[in-house]
């Protein structure tokens, strides 16, 4: 015996609608995170430059507080805020006090005696990255990026005294 059911097409009339909604949320969410990861690794690589580039100018510009008095190396804020590449907003929550730049002697501590300057070492501190994904709210901190790069003129010339 056949049975004939009817189907109700007022019954399914919807069904598309709602499987194209849950589909594309979980669609939009994978897309978003994607995006989001790239950023991450674009913000990573560009953190890991900018150590760099500190470190890099912290070899070959003028590190002395007084150099007609002293021999003392100091913090340079001006070359933390050229390493931020200032002017353009490459990643929008760093600024030079994010960044550490330490003169190491041959056994790694930190001196200010440019005598005994052998290395030069920059830090990133407390950067954190924003996720921008609907519905997850997430911040990260940055992992420990350090840059160690062997001493080179500190900013000493046969010409004199160079600054950056």
């Amino acid at each position: 015996m056949v049975v004939f059911v009817k189907h109700n097409r007022k019954r399914q009339s919807g069904i598309y609608s709602v499987e194209f909604a849950l589909v594309a949320v979980v669609f939009m969410v994978i897309l978003f995170l994607t995006i989001e990861v790239g950023r991450l690794m674009y913000t990573w690589n560009m953190l890991t430059e900018v150590t760099r580039r500190g470190a890099r100018l912290a070899t070959v510009c003028n590190a002395l507080t007084n150099t007609s008095n002293t021999n003392t190396v100091a913090q340079q804020t001006g070359l933390s805020t050229t390493a931020t590449f200032s002017g353009t907003d490459l990643l929008p929550n760093l600024t030079a006090s994010n960044i550490i730049i330490n003169y190491l002697d041959s056994a790694g501590n930190i001196t200010t005696n440019a005598e005994q300057v052998a290395a030069v070492q920059t830090q990133i501190t407390n950067y954190q990255h924003r996720f921008i994904v609907p519905f997850f709210s997430v911040t990260l901190n940055s992992p420990a990026l350090t840059t160690d790069i062997p001493r080179e003129s500190l900013g000493f010339t046969r010409s004199g005294i160079t600054s950056c």
